[in-house]
C-alpha cells in the first residue's frame, strides 16, 4: 500500500490554507437576482440572518415593496423582541386582509 510521509489531514499547512480560503469565500454573498437582494435586505432590517433563506423565498413569491414596507415598520418598533416572528405575523394578517378585500369586491 502507498504511504505518504506528508499528512493529508488538518495538520498539513496546505489543507489548513485551503480550509481558510473556503471559510472566507463562504462569508461573501453572491446575489444573482432581485428577490435574493430583497430577501437579504429583509434579513438585515429584521436583524435575523439565521432565516435569510426564508426571506429570499418570501421575496420571490410576494411583492418586494410591500415586504420591505412591513419590515421597516416592524424594525421601527423598539418594543419588539423577535422582529422576524412579528414580521411573519404582520405579513400573515396583511395577506388575510387582502384576501378579504378581494372576496368583498366579488
Amino acid at each position: 500500500m502507498f504511504q505518504n510521509n506528508e499528512t493529508n489531514g488538518p495538520e498539513n499547512p496546505l489543507f489548513a490554507d485551503y480550509l481558510n480560503k473556503i471559510k472566507e469565500r463562504s462569508k461573501k454573498t453572491r446575489v444573482y437576482s432581485p428577490h435574493q437582494n430583497t430577501g437579504l435586505e429583509l434579513a438585515g432590517i429584521l436583524e435575523d440572518q439565521a432565516h435569510k433563506s426564508l426571506y429570499i423565498r418570501l421575496a420571490k413569491t410576494n411583492n418586494p415593496e410591500n415586504l420591505l414596507r412591513i419590515a421597516k415598520g416592524v424594525a421601527e418598533n423598539k418594543n419588539i423582541k423577535n422582529k422576524g416572528a412579528y414580521f411573519m405575523k404582520v405579513l400573515k394578517e396583511s395577506k388575510k386582509q387582502a384576501n378579504e378585500n378581494r372576496n368583498d369586491q366579488k
